[in-house]
């Protein structure tokens, strides 16, 4: 797991909202399409395609990218091509602004923060817990990597799983 490829991304979303992109594309390994799977479960993007270097084509009344099963000429995936494929997000926007926010890295490269479920039951009541702040918003969102993928914090209370806190959406 590479978290520098994470704060790529991560400063990557914050400028392609800033910029307000409707598409955007990132690298496509297991960790990215992890957090943006997260991302879109919680509502924070539209879409997330898998996709080659040029952009998918969009759906004509949403503007985001079309899932492939609905695309006729998809690029299968070869040997020589594996290393150029690319997540396609659709961003997502209310009354002009980002519904996502800013995206920041918790765990920087060389000092990753593992948590356990005490210390994010305190992190999730707002309260600080060793090096990390509590969530104070209500729409505020911390993701950590788990054995079972990865999940938002009130998501692994519930669970009872701790893990290695990724990123935060203020």
């Amino acid at each position: 797991m590479s978290l520098v490829n994470l704060a790529h991304v991560c400063s990557h979303l914050n400028n392609a909202t800033k910029a307000r992109l409707g598409i955007t594309s990132i690298p496509n390994t297991k960790l990215h399409l992890k957090l943006c799977l997260a991302l879109q479960n919680d509502g924070l993007i539209s879409s997330v395609v898998r996709g080659g270097l040029t952009a998918p084509p969009t759906h004509p009344l949403l503007g985001t990218p079309m899932p492939n099963d609905e695309v006729e000429k998809v690029e299968p995936v070869t040997q020589s091509n594996v290393a150029s494929r690319r997540l396609w997000l659709g961003l997502k926007y209310w009354q002009s602004e980002s519904v996502m926010g800013k995206l920041s890295l918790v765990s920087k490269p060389t000092r990753r923060v593992t948590i356990d479920v005490q210390g994010l039951r305190r992190v999730v009541r707002g309260e600080r817990s060793e090096t990390v702040e509590g969530l104070r918003n209500p729409g505020e969102l911390l993701y950590l990597s788990t054995d079972r993928g990865v999940l938002e914090a009130r998501e692994c209370v519930e669970k009872k799983l701790g893990g290695l806190i990724l990123c935060r959406v203020r």
